[in-house]
C-alpha cells in the first residue's frame, strides 16, 4: 500500500504485506525534487532501509517530467516537451543516476522503480502506428558521454534508462507503466466487445516492443480516485465498475502480458468501499467497489483469475487528495454517519475507510496468501 516516510512498523503491524510505495516527484530542475528533501538524496536510502527493516520491497514512482521546466501546458504537452529539452534532460538523467546510486547505496535487496506513470501513454498517443521511435526525446543529444549513441527518440529515452540501470544499481527493478488509453481509447467508458478489447492491448504491447529495450515488469491503473469521487466532484458517473468491467480490464491485462512477457502490478487501486458507514461520499471518505471485488470474496476467484491472467502484485493508495485514505486524513476521529446505499456496518478504527481496508488485508493473510507460479 501507499505509505509515507516513517510509515513501515505500524504498515508491518497490521498485516505482513510484500510492498510500500511512495512517489518521487517535484521536477529535476526546481530545487524541490526528491533528491532534496533529505540532504544528498538520501530520502531514498531512508525510505529503503526503513522497508528492508520491515521485511518489505520498496517500491518508488518516479513521476519526475512533468514537474520539470520548462513544462507548461497540459501533462502531455509538458512530457513530451520536457523530454526533448537537451537542457532538462541533462539534469533528467542526473537525477535518475543519483536515484539508483542511492538505492544500490541502500541495499543490495529488491527495489522498484516505477517509471514515469502516465508518460508512455502520452508518448503512444503522439507516436505513429504505435512506435516510440517516431516520437522524439534528448537522449545522446544531451552530450552525456554515458548516453551516445542512442537515439533522440522515446524508444532511446527507454533503453537510456535501462543502461543506466544496469551500469549503477543492477539490484533496481524497472516496471514499465502500461496506460491502455495510449490508444486514444478507454475501454472503461467505451465498453467494447472482447475482439476490441484484444486489439486494442495487442497495440499497447506493440508500443512496449517498440521500445527496443526490456523492463523487468508493467504497472497498470484501475483509476486514481474512488468511483463516487469522480461521480459527485467531476460529475462523471460512468467510473464505476461493473462485473463486466473488471471482465474486460482482465482480459486487457492478459493479453498485453502475454504479448510482452511482462508480469503486471495493478497499481494505485482506489481504496473505497460501499460496507463502512465512514464512507458518505463525502471529502475523504468516497465509495468505491475495487477493494471489495478484490479482497471481500471468500473463494478469492477474482484473485486468482488475475493471477491466471499474469499479475503479481496489487498495490493500493489513492492518487489525489479528497480520495478515500486508509489514514485519517480528515482528522475526524472514528465516524459512523447515517447509512447511505446500504453500507451498514460500524467503523473499526479512525481510518477514513472506516477501517475496511486493514481489516480486509489482515484476513487475507490470515488465510495465506496465493502463490504466483514460476
Amino acid at each position: 500500500m501507499a505509505d509515507a516516510p516513517g510509515g513501515a512498523d505500524a504498515m508491518r503491524r497490521t498485516a505482513p504485506f510484500g510492498f510500500r510505495y511512495q512517489y518521487l516527484a517535484g521536477g529535476v530542475n526546481t530545487g524541490q525534487g526528491w533528491a532534496t528533501w533529505n540532504e544528498n538524496g538520501s530520502f531514498v536510502i531512508r525510505y529503503i532501509r526503513d522497508s528492508v527493516a520491515h521485511k518489505m520491497i520498496p517500491v518508488f514512482p518516479y513521476y519526475m517530467l512533468l514537474q520539470s521546466k520548462p513544462a507548461g501546458g497540459d501533462e502531455a504537452h509538458a512530457d513530451l516537451a520536457n523530454v526533448d529539452n537537451v537542457a532538462t534532460m541533462r539534469a533528467y538523467y542526473a537525477d535518475l543516476q543519483l536515484f539508483f546510486q542511492r538505492a544500490r547505496q541502500a541495499t543490495n535487496g529488491l527495489v522498484v522503480l516505477h517509471v514515469e506513470p502516465d508518460f508512455w501513454g502520452y508518448a503512444e498517443q503522439a507516436s505513429q502506428n504505435d512506435d516510440a521511435a517516431t516520437v522524439p526525446a534528448a537522449v545522446a543529444s544531451t552530450g552525456l558521454p554515458e548516453l551516445a549513441g542512442l537515439p533522440d527518440t522515446v524508444a532511446g529515452f527507454a533503453q537510456a534508462i535501462v543502461l543506466l540501470r544496469d551500469e549503477l544499481a543492477p539490484n533496481v527493478l524497472l516496471a514499465y507503466h502500461m496506460s491502455g488509453w495510449g490508444t486514444m481509447h478507454d475501454i472503461t467508458y467505451e465498453d467494447p466487445p472482447d475482439a476490441t478489447v484484444r486489439a486494442y492491448a495487442i497495440r499497447s504491447a506493440a508500443f512496449e516492443r517498440s521500445l527496443g529495450t526490456r523492463f523487468d515488469l508493467s504497472f497498470e491503473d484501475f483509476s486514481d480516485r474512488d468511483a463516487s469521487f469522480y461521480k459527485v466532484i467531476k460529475g462523471d458517473p460512468n467510473a464505476w465498475f461493473k462485473p463486466g468491467d473488471f471482465r474486460r480490464h482482465l482480459l486487457y491485462t492478459q493479453v498485453f502480458v502475454r504479448q510482452t512477457g511482462l508480469r503486471m502490478v495493478v497499481w494505485q487501486i482506489p481504496l473505497g468501499n460501499t460496507i463502512m458507514r465512514a464512507e458518505n461520499n463525502t471529502w475523504n471518505h468516497f465509495q468505491d467497489n475495487r477493494v471489495q471485488w478484490l479482497l471481500n470474496q471468500p473463494s478469492r476467484a477474482h484473485l486468482r483469475a488475475y493471477i491466471k491472467a499474469g499479475v503479481i502484485a496489487f498495490l493500493f493508495g489513492r492518487g489525489a487528495d479528497g480520495s478515500t485514505c486508509v489514514c485519517d486524513a480528515a482528522h475526524d476521529g472514528v465516524t459512523n454517519p447515517a447509512p447511505i446505499n446500504g453500507n451498514k456496518v460500524r467503523s473499526y478504527s479512525a481510518d477514513d475507510d472506516g477501517g475496511f481496508f486493514r481489516n480486509r488485508a489482515k484476513s487475507y493473510y490470515k488465510h495465506k496468501a496465493l502463490a504466483i507460479p514460476g
